[in-house]
């Protein structure tokens, strides 16, 4: 059987793992970049507290020995629903199953300022992207005269009061209280220059109140500037409009405030939801109106799990749970054998805000501080890919918090010999 995996994710990977060396079933994974990396981590690559390697994997190498398993570099453009093949922008591929794992995207809700100016963080290249953004803004403000242009220079705008605008708040802040001081002695204090919007009416929405209470006490001790009940509605011209009125200078827009299933072309139009974009699925992740299509991950919305008639949320956990538990479907498939349904089980959710500061809700009950941020440094390093990049993540790690003073405050970008400098 010839199973194509579009996606290399949390749920494409542990279903990848689990058919691996398995006869009379070849995978293809097939992703637009060739490595797996570990999206809950990009905030620290952005704030130059991590190498990016630390939380990326090559696919061939993660493959190697395995007989059953290929990597095919390329973007999913159409299903071919009627031939059994996809079209991809490399070739073609044809599958007997193919399950769609292709995650989300930044959503912008349709605000094309925002998508041609904010900073997105969504990939390894955003990250980067952002570190040197924050970096080379950091060098302009030690060159300028004008207060007004050095505090626009200086303040950052982060869209959206999730875990990852909570995350990369905290890490920001605690980068200006640590670092920017030994770095910059030209610039001085830079506290107060962070702002935090959200539309709704607490941070972490998802989560429990009392890690909502713990998330806004510490960082508003960290100086950070939160807005609830207001989102941004315009960036133009280095100024972030707020949907109630207020205007902020600002050089750095940090959009973190949604997502959006990616498309795929070809499917039936019944099968995708008007909201979210999300792909309609049973409660064994076929993708409704098809025979042998499934889709996994955040890309998939089922709604026969009773625990969850909305749809699951959109974490790793139940990416993870349904690779899993598809591979053994994909194995009954085969086998004639009746198919498991999924039921997400939910292991709790945690969010680290600041240096030893972090909130963890489980089904049972809650803890915050430095247990919390111990245990949410320990549940991130299990699911790195390669033993060697468990270890050199916990040492930079260690070493880091250790000395306030992470070594990867590098502006390494490809550029033409005739392109300015910063």
């Amino acid at each position: 059987m010839k199973v194509v995996v579009v996606g290399g994710g949390f749920a494409g990977i542990n279903l990848a793992k689990k058919l691996a060396g398995i006869d009379d079933i070849e995978i293809t994974i097939v992703d637009k970049n060739n490595y797996n990396f570990f999206p809950p981590l990009l905030y620290q690559v952005s704030t130059a507290f991590i190498e990016p390697s630390n939380i990326s994997y090559p696919f061939r190498r993660l493959f190697q020995m395995q007989r059953n398993l290929r990597f095919y570099l390329g973007s999913l453009e159409r299903v071919l629903t009627d031939s059994s093949a996809i079209e991809t922008s490399n070739g073609r591929l044809e599958y007997d199953c193919l399950v769609l794992a292709m995650g989300t995207e930044t959503n912008y809700f349709g605000l094309e300022n925002i998508r041609e100016n904010a900073l997105p963080m969504k990939s390894i290249d955003n990250a980067l992207n952002l570190r040197n953004h924050i970096l080379i803004n950091m060098e302009k403000v030690t060159r300028a005269k004008d207060p007004d242009e050095r505090k626009k220079l200086l303040t950052i705008v982060v869209a959206g009061g999730g875990p990852t605008g909570v995350e990369i708040s905290g890490m920001i802040a605690e980068m200006g209280i640590h670092i920017i001081a030994k770095d910059y002695p030209e610039i001085g204090n830079v506290t107060g220059n962070i702002y935090l919007v959200d539309a709704g009416q607490a941070l972490l929405g998802p989560m429990s109140k009392k890690s909502q209470n713990e998330a806004m006490k510490v960082l508003a001790g960290l100086g950070v500037k939160i807005k609830l009940h207001c989102a941004v509605k315009d960036y133009v011209d280095g100024k972030v409009i707020l949907s109630n009125g207020d205007v902020i200078s600002s050089a750095t827009l940090i959009w973190a405030s949604g997502v959006i299933a990616r498309e795929a072309p070809g499917l039936p139009a019944s099968s995708i939801t008007s909201k979210g974009r999300r792909i309609i699925v049973d409660q064994f992740n076929r993708v409704s109106g098809t025979t042998n299509i499934f889709s996994i991950g955040d890309q998939c919305m089922e709604t026969s799990d009773p625990k969850y008639p909305n749809g699951h949320p959109q974490l790793a956990q139940v990416a993870i749970q349904q690779g899993k538990l598809l591979a053994k479907n994909l194995l009954n498939l085969k086998d004639g054998k009746p198919l498991d349904a999924f039921k997400y089980h939910n292991k709790g959710t945690m969010a680290i805000i600041a240096k030893y500061k972090a909130v963890v809700d489980l089904p049972r009950g809650f803890f915050k501080g430095f247990v919390a941020w111990f245990v949410w440094l320990f549940i991130h390093i299990i699911p790195i890919a390669g033993f060697r990049n468990k270890i050199k993540l916990a040492f930079n790690w260690f070493w880091s918090f250790i000395t306030n003073d992470p070594t990867l405050r590098l502006i390494i970008r490809p550029r033409r010999e005739d392109e300015e400098d910063v």
